[in-house]
């Protein structure tokens, strides 16, 4: 079996390929410095004609959330063109696609954790856009996995938690926000799960996070107790307080309902997942 990983230097792309190979998969990665997926011809002529894969990861994805704001042009170039120049590079060889989503399609409004089926309603330009892709995707690829995934973080990337502990490098004291709730989600266990979909023909949508909800301040809180970083004082502060650019959902908790119904192994709880992280880092 031949998989191909788009953004395969990236925070969960460098995992991906990493366990592929050691699982014995032929793999072929290309960066987004290798593979220009805005350019149409580029895609194709490396995937379809070249490479030929049974299976494309489609993980590289424009991620600057509050740049995207002033800069959409090129959130939607990446984000959904090239998200379609993918998605059809896909279909011109027959290979199951896998796109990488978000939490941030919900607008953050909802009470109750969101099913796969609940109403999207993207607020920011990055949520947009990659809710624009996953269009692109479903209209494309009849074999495809959309994968909505959230806060994520691991060892090849900037991330909440490695700048949590950076912080903490020279800080005693950190505001963070604890009106804004979610999942995180760990890039080893998301590419775990990630395996189980090769070999089946479950297609759709997946919420894919590791399990248990949090505040951002929550999550600070547990990165400086799991860290041993008693010294850190966290105060929790409102979004009000706390303005970017582009708007967060408040809630975006994520109902694993396809990963029940189809039998797929849900991930561990966060707190679980951030263990593994730190001891990964040397930080635990």
């Amino acid at each position: 079996m031949k998989i191909f990983v788009t953004g395969a230097s990236g925070q969960l792309g460098t995992d991906l390929v990493s366990l592929l190979k050691t699982k014995g998969y032929e793999v072929f990665g290309a960066s987004s410095k290798e593979l220009d997926i805005t350019d149409t011809h580029a895609v194709k002529s490396l995937i379809s004609e070249d490479k030929q894969p049974n299976i494309i990861i489609h993980s590289a994805a424009y991620t600057k959330v509050d740049q995207a704001e002033q800069d959409s042009d090129e959130a939607y170039a990446v984000n959904a063109y090239g998200t379609r120049n993918v998605a059809m590079a896909a279909r011109a060889c027959g290979a199951k696609l896998i796109y990488i989503s978000t939490d941030y399609v919900f607008d953050g409004t909802s009470k109750v954790p969101y099913n796969e089926f609940a109403s999207v309603s993207p607020q920011s330009v990055y949520g947009k856009s990659k809710f624009a892709g996953e269009q692109f995707v479903r209209e494309w690829v009849p074999q495809h996995y959309i994968l909505r995934t959230s806060w994520v973080f691991g060892k090849h990337g900037s991330n909440f938690v490695s700048t949590m502990l950076k912080l903490a490098e020279d800080r005693t004291q950190l505001n963070v926000v604890h009106d804004q709730f979610g999942s995180p989600t760990y890039t080893v266990d998301l590419a775990e799960f990630i395996l189980q979909l090769l070999d089946k023909e479950v297609y759709g949508t997946y919420h894919v996070s590791n399990t248990g909800i949090c505040s951002w301040y929550e999550f600070s809180k547990e990165i400086f107790k799991q860290a041993g970083l008693q010294h850190m004082e966290v105060n929790p502060v409102t979004t009000l307080e706390f303005p970017r650019p582009a708007p967060r959902p408040a809630y975006s908790v994520m109902d694993h309902m396809a990963i029940r119904i189809n039998g797929l192994k849900d991930l561990r709880h966060w707190k679980e997942a951030l263990s593994g992280f730190l001891m990964e880092i040397g930080k635990r």
